[in-house]
């Protein structure tokens, strides 16, 4: 037996790993739950002249796993806004980890933390606004 959103929570999953930006850019999403998700990104093609991933590569991960973390929640949400601090190097297999930190009838606050192994790269957060 299915359990009530089973199967809206698989189509979200679907479309956003099937999209052509998600495959474009080598993310795939590894685990979600209630208003998070966890998604990695492979380095191939995205360093920039320094030799380590593109901040907007790190970015669009960060923002990436935002974005489908406030729509894992039963609600459909959109950016309102998103900000991103970069604390080392981005070498290798990015992952990022969503999760919704506050919330209220009209928006949602996330946090996405991104790594690369065990070190963190860069905090990222992003406020969503409810659509219908």
């Amino acid at each position: 037996m299915k359990l009530p959103g089973t199967i809206i929570k698989q189509e979200i999953i679907e479309a956003f790993n099937t999209c052509e930006f998600s495959q474009l850019l080598g993310m795939n999403i590894t685990e979600v739950w209630n208003h998070g998700v966890k998604i990695t990104m492979t380095p191939e093609g995205k360093s920039g002249p320094n030799g380590v991933a593109h901040g907007g590569a790190v970015f669009t991960l960060a923002d990436h796993a935002f974005g489908i973390a406030a729509n894992m929640g039963g609600e459909r949400q959109v950016a309102l806004s998103a900000t991103i601090q970069y604390l080392s190097p981005a070498r290798g297999h990015l992952e990022a980890i969503a999760e919704r930190v506050s919330g209220n009838d009209l928006c949602s606050l996330y946090r996405v933390m991104v790594y690369a192994g065990d070190r963190l790269v860069a905090v990222f957060e992003g406020t969503g606004i409810k659509v219908s």
